[in-house]
């Protein structure tokens, strides 16, 4: 499918599919959404410990890159997985300006080197963040008890609705540690029964700019 790079409302870009209407983040701000549903919401519930995240959806690697920076500030040591099936082209790439629009310059080399790494291979990117990237669907995804935190950002249920059912959810749950989280834009009535209906505890929280609401799973 066609792909383009656009501007979001806070200046952030991200990847809009043409075909789909459909973008990587959010339009009314690529970067706000990310802090918003991953950071404020999902992140920022564990302290001072290892960490151990999966991201359903690791597109331009914006979440990843910004749990990089939360993890230098709060000292926490993340293990990060990223499943995605069609990685970004370099090209692709180089046209985000997330290193930029987070001031965080400095680390340019960090975002380069979490895209260049080896897929299926633990990659230390740094002291604080270890990166696995897994080249599959998600529906593929089979692990149990193994993740304190879900960033689920996979493609909206309008344009993929396989991705959000309560066979997914269910390998979500399996996932997940006691007491684990699971967080994502999404706020559909279907995808918060698709939750719960597998075990989750769902909480509707204020959604990023441009949403209402968002969810927040627990386990």
């Amino acid at each position: 499918m066609e792909r383009e790079i656009i501007t979001t409302g806070d200046g952030s870009k991200t990847i809009h599919i043409k075909e789909w209407n459909e973008q990587y983040h959010s339009k009314h701000g690529a970067v706000q959404e990310a802090y918003h549903v991953f950071v404020k919401h999902g992140l920022s519930l564990f302290h001072n410990r290892n960490l151990s995240i999966l991201e359903v959806g690791f597109g331009t690697g914006l979440n990843a890159f910004i749990t990089f920076l939360e993890a230098r500030k709060t000292g926490l040591k993340v293990s990060y997985t990223g499943v995605e099936l069609y990685p970004v082209t370099e090209i692709e790439l180089k046209a985000l300006n997330y290193d930029i629009e987070l001031k965080a310059e400095e680390f340019t080399d960090i975002f380069l080197k979490m895209h260049s790494s080896e897929w299926e291979k633990e990659v230390k990117i740094s002291d604080e963040f270890i990166l696995c990237k897994e080249q599959k669907d998600f529906k593929a995804i089979d692990v149990k008890n193994e993740y304190d935190l879900i960033y689920f950002d996979a493609f909206g249920a309008r344009v993929q609705p396989d991705l959000w059912t309560e066979a997914v959810f269910f390998k979500m749950y399996q996932a997940t540690v006691k007491d684990g989280v699971l967080v994502t834009y999404a706020a559909k009535g279907s995808v918060r029964r698709a939750m719960q209906a597998v075990g989750f505890t769902v909480e509707r929280l204020p959604g990023p700019p441009g949403k209402r609401e968002m969810l927040r799973a627990t386990k």
